[in-house]
């Protein structure tokens, strides 16, 4: 098949816990990728600002991306679409996670993460970096909110009971699974597969023409519309269930790999 777009998560898919870049050999990949015609990218929870520096500052590796769970859509450098949370749901979302002991909210401005509910050690168990950065402020910002986190001192039960609780209770958003202790925040309906799907529109091709690759719950949304989906070995098994495709480890370049096959003109995914 004639493969137009490529899209990719970032954390433990192409870049390894515990680094803060993805490979050489990742890079060059999305390189040839593009010398071949190939759209190709991240989609990543992350916002906009924090996504170029894993690539070394390379904007070419990151000019068509999701960010922000597909709440930001880039196509060749250019915002082509972009969603905020209502502010009357978040403020719904701060009054429910102040009533749960060690859960918070976290809203940003650009790249500093804001805490707005919640303690930064409480915060620290399930995301250090952004409890390292992060600035306490009084209430929900006024400045239209792009990207938003509930946090929770708690394990992988816990989280996805507070998830169920604030998909049930809030109106307006939709919450997912980012990691253990720590929830996605997005206005309902929108997500890493609406960002696809805008993509396709922006590029007049079809979700039979992308293929993704992801590891994650916050994944799943992308591999619901796009009927290649492809999960790293070191997938969630919610992730590796919904995924048509396998293939190896984040730590062993393994979508590198399917990458530069698939800039060869070739196939390399097998049932």
């Amino acid at each position: 098949m004639a493969v137009k777009l490529i899209l990719t998560d970032i954390d433990d898919t192409i870049m390894p816990k515990g680094t803060m870049s993805v490979s050489p050999r990742t890079v060059a990949a999305f390189h040839a990728a593009q010398d071949a015609g190939i759209h190709v990218g991240p989609a990543s929870g992350r916002g906009y600002e924090w996504i170029p520096p894993f690539f070394g500052g390379d904007r070419a590796c990151c000019s068509t991306m999701l960010a922000t769970n597909g709440l930001q859509v880039y196509l060749e450098g250019e915002l082509i679409h972009e969603e905020h949370s209502p502010h009357d749901a978040l403020e719904q979302v701060k009054s429910l996670v102040e009533t749960i002991p060690g859960a918070g909210l976290l809203v940003f401005e650009g790249g500093t993460p804001l805490l707005v509910a919640g303690t930064r050690e409480d915060l620290a168990t399930s995301f250090p970096s952004y409890a390292e950065k992060c600035v306490a402020v009084d209430g929900v910002p006024d400045f239209p909110v792009i990207k938003s986190n509930v946090f929770l001192h708690g394990d992988d039960e816990a989280t996805y009971a507070l998830i169920d609780r604030l998909n049930e209770e809030v109106d307006g958003l939709d919450f997912d699974y980012g990691r253990t202790g720590f929830a996605n925040i997005m206005p309902q309906g929108y997500n890493k597969g609406s960002g696809v799907l805008a993509l396709c529109e922006a590029m007049g091709i079809t979700t039979d023409d992308v293929v993704v690759f992801g590891d994650a719950g916050n994944d799943l949304s992308m591999f619901a519309v796009v009927s290649n989906s492809v999960a790293v070995a070191n997938a969630q098994q919610v992730a590796s269930d919904a995924a048509r495709w396998h293939i190896g480890r984040c730590a062993d370049d393994a979508v590198a790999v399917a990458i530069e096959v698939l800039a060869a003109g070739e196939w390399p995914f097998q049932e």
